[in-house]
């Protein structure tokens, strides 16, 4: 069965769908077979690519796909640092001219929730409230952000739909889909329903779709598989795609996403 057709496209769900997690995503396979065959042979590529670096060349790519996620992770969420402005800022602590404080901390906070992920690429796993909270915190640290998970009702821009707004909830929803999420076999699977069900459930009061990214990202460390950056990625398009996850619990928009980043990471860093 195709998450992708499971709901009609005119039809807008405006609250959160209980059994998506708990039920209809664990009998379900997200990706066809031509696209995990296509996923699988870039992860192979990049499995031979690494194999010819050395472990300074490894670590000079790995840095320069952390800089970039930093950067894109950031600019979806409206950051207004351009990548070479970014570069400097995290290399050499330099902050550009007319940026607020808040763009820089919220970068750095980023670039040292992916230095953290590298340097412990076990943490997540098996994934947990707990420390998807640890990642949350992380990437909010000195900014007007409640860190755990929230108590009060959030609003999301540009959709009616509307997130759980029990704590309660909130929490269940939490645990189910680390259940989910460690219970699956397809690490693609792991990684792009982090990616998108974090989001979806929206946790947090903010940061919730920068705390999708590394978490995401982290699992497919764990199990040795290509990061992703998001580099080329179009901001207005990912909104689009989570919206449509939202709306109609449709993933197919926010799938080829994730095939196209993971195509362009393995190309272009490895």
């Amino acid at each position: 069965m195709s998450l992708g057709l499971y709901i009609d496209d005119r039809e807008i769900k405006s609250s959160f769908n209980l059994e998506l997690i708990s039920g209809i995503l664990q009998n379900i396979e997200i990706f066809t077979a031509s696209e995990q065959e296509t996923l699988q042979a870039l992860q192979t590529k990049y499995e031979n690519n690494i194999r010819q670096l050395t472990e300074t060349a490894y670590k000079k790519e790995l840095e320069r796909l952390a800089i970039d996620l930093s950067w894109k992770s950031s600019q979806i969420e409206g950051n207004t640092y351009s990548l070479l402005e970014t570069e400097r800022l995290l290399k050499e602590k330099e902050t550009a001219s007319g940026k607020t404080k808040e763009e820089a901390v919220m970068l750095l906070n980023h670039k040292d929730a992916i230095d953290f992920i590298v340097a412990n690429p076990d943490y997540l796993s098996p994934l947990t409230v707990a420390k998807i909270e640890d990642i949350h915190g992380m990437l909010v640290k000195e900014l007007a952000v409640d860190k755990n998970l929230r108590i009060r009702r959030v609003g999301i821009s540009g959709t009616n739909y509307r997130p759980p707004d029990n704590e309660f909830q909130i929490k269940e929803a939490m645990l189910d889909m680390c259940t989910l999420i460690n219970d699956k076999g397809n690490v693609f699977e792991k990684a792009l329903l982090a990616l998108v069900l974090i989001s979806y459930i929206q946790p947090f009061m903010d940061g919730n779709k920068r705390t999708a990214r590394i978490v995401s990202n982290a699992l497919l460390i764990h199990y040795q598989h290509c990061p992703i950056s998001f580099r080329t990625v179009d901001a207005v398009a990912y909104k689009k795609a989570m919206l449509l996850f939202y709306e109609q619990n449709n993933i197919s928009a926010f799938k080829e996403i994730f095939i196209r980043q993971f195509e362009f990471a393995v190309n272009t860093y490895f």
